[in-house]
């Protein structure tokens, strides 16, 4: 058996021929006030099984942050996105998710939360490159 047949639905071939695997991301969203749930996105967590990839990045924009609550706490927030790129980075940075599979991390990362640093709804799409996508949807969706 070839590896799509082993890998099942979680890969197929793109336009170009490169194989593409199934990625989840989901938006990582600041709500400085969560009584009145207004949002700015500040990051995108990307999760490839077939890659065993797990990888955030983060982008806070203090203007827009402050047009929302003018007394946000900026250190705050920054200090939460770097954990959460912290723990997708996986070993020391991850805390107590240190030694967790990429699948856990991403997992434990997506759960909800009533907190200033939340994430979003989880979508999916097909990619030759998760740590690309990263990049792009970041520009896409956050920056």
């Amino acid at each position: 058996m070839g590896s799509k047949e082993t890998e099942g639905a979680d890969s197929a071939d793109g336009a170009d021929g490169a194989e593409r695997d199934v990625f989840e991301y989901a938006l990582v969203r600041v709500v400085p006030r969560v009584e009145r749930g207004e949002c700015i996105n500040a990051g995108v967590l990307v999760y490839c099984r077939a890659r065993s990839f797990v990888a955030a990045r983060t982008h806070l924009d203090e203007a827009r942050l402050l047009a929302l609550d003018p007394e946000a706490d900026i250190e705050g927030v920054q200090a939460a996105l770097r954990a959460v790129e912290g723990v997708c980075a996986g070993g020391t940075r991850a805390g107590q998710a240190a030694h967790d599979d990429a699948g856990r991390r991403f997992r434990w990362l997506i759960a909800p939360r009533s907190t200033v640093v939340q994430p979003g709804p989880v979508h999916t799409g097909l990619t030759a490159d998760p740590a690309a996508e990263v990049e792009r949807l970041l520009d896409l969706l956050v920056r």
